[in-house]
């Protein structure tokens, strides 16, 4: 039977691979990339690189996918979602149909871990679901974007018996999260913390954390959400594309 690998590749930075990701890449023959388009090529070349680095034999094989757009026309967020990962599931579908051998393991890349905010491991249960191919599949955690902030902010996330919140921008805004202590914030294109109704809190901030974009912030969010925004809307201006991650800590 096929055999998949979902392998977790840290934040940006090649020394985030782990030993166990190492282990996996160098099984499988052909390696899976999604490609989002022209403005975000610094994905797929980081990809390759990070093969090019890692995997001892040459003759593995890559194979660019190009990534669907979610469909604006539908008005439920999750009705787009869900349509968007069935679409993504038969174009993986067919990619590995055509790709890799019964006897083969083919693998998936995936920035940060496999487990937050990302959809792979959802599209493989689809496409296990429709029937059509038949193949085993292995998760391999990375280093999360969450890690590498802290780690590059020189903090804990969570104050001594403390909880801590991770949810997107969208849901941010949404305001149920206000009295939380501590709060993760990622996928936020809109920069939701402006509005958060604490200013007095600590904002700790960062793009493209781990890779040599990377841009740290931290302050008040009351006296630095303003300078954040700039400096957001400056870098993906400079390089097409943006990943950044924050976290709030309420003031006490």
């Amino acid at each position: 039977m096929r055999k998949l690998y979902i392998i977790g590749i840290g934040a940006g930075n090649p020394e985030h691979v782990t030993v166990q990701a190492i282990k996996a890449m160098n099984k499988a023959d052909v390696f899976f990339l999604l490609n989002k388009g022209e403005s975000k090529d610094d994905l797929v070349r980081l990809r390759k690189e990070i093969c090019e680095r890692y995997i001892d034999d040459p003759s593995y094989r890559t194979v660019e996918i190009a990534d669907p757009v979610r469909d604006p026309a539908t008005p439920s967020y999750t009705s787009r979602v869900e349509e968007w990962h069935e679409r993504r599931a038969v174009l993986y579908e067919e990619a590995i149909a055509a790709n890799v051998g019964e006897e083969e393991c083919g693998a998936v890349l995936v920035w940060g871990d496999p487990m937050l905010y990302d959809s792979t491991i959802r599209v493989f249960d689809r496409m296990i679901a429709r029937g059509n191919i038949s193949f085993d599949y292995e998760v391999i955690p990375g280093i999360t974007s969450v890690q590498a902030l802290a780690a590059a902010h020189k903090i804990v996330l969570n104050g001594i018996g403390e909880s801590v919140v991770v949810t997107t921008g969208r849901r941010l805004a949404d305001g149920q999260f206000n009295s939380a202590e501590n709060i993760v914030v990622m996928l936020d294109g809109s920069c939701s913390f402006k509005d958060f109704p604490d200013a007095e809190s600590d904002i700790y901030w960062g793009a493209y954390v781990g890779t040599d974009k990377e841009i740290l912030l931290t302050g008040k969010l009351g006296e630095i959400a303003e300078h954040i925004e700039v400096a957001r809307n400056e870098a993906r201006e400079r390089n097409g594309w943006i990943m950044d991650v924050y976290l709030l800590r309420r003031s006490q």
